[in-house]
């Protein structure tokens, strides 16, 4: 598949959001199978919908992080909340993003929300205090 416009701006912000380390293990791990669906994610998700200018990244952040706790996708959450982190959102605004998604959701939905949530938000409190 040759890189679109639309692959190399999803690349750039998926980076951004997400950081190095999460999209260079995403592709490491991505197998002959898996690459098309890694490519397709990173070129519409990130690089067709992150990009517009609709709504600022940490809306979208806010927003995706609800969507996620509603679907009860833990590991997505903790990468997300670290990205919500990268894009200027607050520990209580994620908090209250939450909150909300759990009256909607469900409460079993909203635990495992908060405690994958949390997780993420300690290992960026250690991160930020090596550096």
């Amino acid at each position: 598949m040759s890189e679109s416009e639309a692959w190399k701006a999803g690349n750039s912000i998926r980076r951004e959001v997400l950081g190095d380390d999460y999209v260079d293990r995403s592709y490491s791990a991505a197998s002959d199978f898996t690459r098309l669906m890694v490519d397709y994610v990173t070129e519409h998700c990130w690089g067709t919908v992150w990009t517009r200018e609709g709504l600022d990244k940490r809306t979208r952040s806010l927003v995706t992080l609800a969507m996620l706790a509603a679907l009860q996708q833990e590991n997505e959450i903790s990468a997300h909340v670290k990205g919500a982190v990268r894009n200027g959102c607050s520990v209580s605004e994620i908090q209250e993003t939450l909150l909300q998604a759990m009256v909607y959701c469900g409460i079993p939905a909203g635990i495992n929300a908060f405690k994958a949530a949390d997780k993420s938000l300690r290992e960026v409190a250690e991160q930020s205090g090596r550096k």
